[in-house]
């Protein structure tokens, strides 16, 4: 096995009587095995890196990239899926932004976004301000319970919600009767003016949890010296939360917001399941206009256009998001 040895190129630390000194800190030495010099710090040559890239970017550029340009392709042309397509360019992408039907789906995406993202981080910040005030016995228990619904699938969430909702024998109904409040019940998937909001319910109930585990595990990390000091200067509950935990959870607050803002926006298990857009399309999404299109209509370009723009508008969103979060942390 070969050796290294010291090179006469080597800076070597003196001590007294020209010997090396022992206390002297060793020096960097180039390095000899087997008679090849080897200058090239530890993990080169980083070309070896991307042999180990290879797989993932094969996987990705064949079910994510390939995909995607190929949605490209198919919003150029006029095509029902079976026949030849006929080439119109930009027309689908003029078609979506001048359709009013396809402009209120949008628009009830963006509704839908206050009872996804909004509801459910103020519901997560006031159960973070409160476990960050004081000590809640059981707390990891009830977090577990609370963030149920994150782990049961959406068709089984929707179903549940269309019992409740139910207008004849529902439990919202039959309470609202046994407390004398009959006139208020009513058909809440079937209302023109209250099924959208209802849906959003839904939504709200689904990603609270994930807003509640993010900020609580966030608060867990800030300092109680902040606490402690905020006190000393006579802060109070309100002014502490505004002035420690909230600034210390701009991090959790821009996850919270993206992941809940991509929930709300490619909505589609919800609204298929418990109103299939109804009544008429007051409730009807850019997701599930997507479905409708493609495979009830046969307008395959047309679909294509709007899932692309629905992907942008997810795009542009979380960008802002994320970029207001860093701006507010390089502070």
């Amino acid at each position: 096995m070969a050796r290294p040895v010291a090179t006469a190129d080597t800076p070597v630390a003196l001590g007294r009587g020209g010997g090396a000194s022992a206390d002297a800190p060793e020096p960097a030495r180039r390095v000899r095995f087997g008679g090849r010099a080897r200058d090239r710090p530890p993990g080169e040559p980083r070309r070896v890196a991307y042999l180990y890239l290879i797989p993932a970017a094969l996987i990705f550029g064949t079910f994510t990239l390939a995909p995607l340009v190929h949605s490209v392709w198919l919003s150029l042309f006029q095509w029902d899926g079976i026949t030849a397509g006929k080439w119109v360019g930009l027309h689908n992408y003029a078609d979506v932004l001048s359709d009013p039907v396809q402009r209120e789906a949008f628009g009830h995406a963006l509704v839908l976004l206050i009872f996804y993202a909004v509801i459910p981080l103020l519901i997560g910040l006031l159960i973070a301000g409160l476990v960050a005030r004081s000590h809640i016995r059981g707390f990891a228990f009830f977090r577990v319970v609370l963030f149920l619904p994150q782990v049961i699938a959406l068709v089984v969430v929707a179903v549940m919600w269309r019992m409740i909702y139910d207008p004849n024998d529902g439990p919202i109904n039959e309470t609202l009767r046994s407390i004398g409040l009959g006139g208020l019940a009513k058909s809440w998937l079937g209302d023109f003016d209250v099924a959208l909001p209802a849906v959003g319910l839904i939504g709200t109930w689904v990603m609270y949890g994930l807003a509640m585990v993010l900020l609580t595990a966030g608060v867990q990390k800030i300092p109680r010296s902040l606490y402690d000091a905020a006190r000393v200067d006579g802060a109070g509950p309100v002014r502490e939360f505004f002035a420690v935990t909230l600034p210390a959870l701009r991090g959790e607050i821009a996850v919270a917001l993206t992941l809940s803002t991509i929930a709300a926006l490619r909505n589609f298990d919800l609204v298929y399941i418990t109103t299939k857009g109804g009544p008429g399309t007051s409730t009807s999404v850019p997701a599930y206009q997507v479905y409708e299109r493609a495979f009830l209509t046969g307008k395959v370009g047309s679909a294509s256009a709007m899932g692309l723009m629905l992907a942008a508008l997810i795009f542009v969103l979380s960008a802002i998001i994320n970029r207001v979060a860093e701006r507010g942390q390089a502070r």
